[in-house]
């Protein structure tokens, strides 16, 4: 039987989480509804929530140093690409999602459940794209398309180093036996 590698992120956080016996407990979500969740649950949020600021603290770094603005093109980047940010960790939201499911079911998984995986997958990589293109658009249209080419640029190569992180830590689907 072979095992789930989960990406560094997640090693990481399970990690930090050994020690504690899950207990459950109330706590106020975000989105303002009341939900039971345990202390495991309630860790591992929080750590993702830090790796995340490390990770955009990293990405706006090189993409500053990279983009070379002046400090007229500064004032109008930064803010699009905050409000870019903002929606890209709603879809990083899903792949988050994504790899738990699939962790979870990685030694049962099944035919239903991998196409539900790969759909979803597909429909990530799908919104990524519209979502690029929309700030893409954005830049364009006030800095210039050679500008808005490196935006685009930078922006690629930094999700499919981040892409390449995770996926070769995760093992390749296989057929349980």
């Amino acid at each position: 039987m072979k095992s789930v590698l989960i990406p560094t992120t997640f090693i990481v956080l399970a990690t930090g989480l050994q020690a504690q016996a899950p207990a459950e407990s109330t706590v106020k979500a975000a989105s303002g509804d009341t939900q039971s969740m345990s202390d495991h649950e309630r860790n591992t949020q929080a750590y993702i929530q830090l790796l995340r600021s490390d990770i955009k603290k990293t990405k706006s770094q090189v993409m500053g140093e990279v983009m070379n603005l002046d400090a007229q093109d500064s004032a109008k980047f930064w803010p699009v690409y905050k409000e870019f940010e903002a929606e890209l960790t709603k879809v990083g939201d899903q792949v988050t999602d994504a790899i738990r499911t699939y962790a979870d079911n990685y030694d049962k998984m099944t035919d239903p459940m991998a196409d539900k995986l790969a759909n979803k997958v597909l429909s990530v990589e799908q919104q990524r794209n519209v979502l690029k293109k929309k700030y893409y658009d954005r830049v364009k249209s006030s800095m210039g398309a050679v500008t808005a080419m490196r935006f685009l640029q930078i922006e690629n190569q930094l999700e499919r180093i981040l892409d390449l992180q995770i996926a070769a830590q995760l093992p390749v689907a296989d057929v349980p036996r």
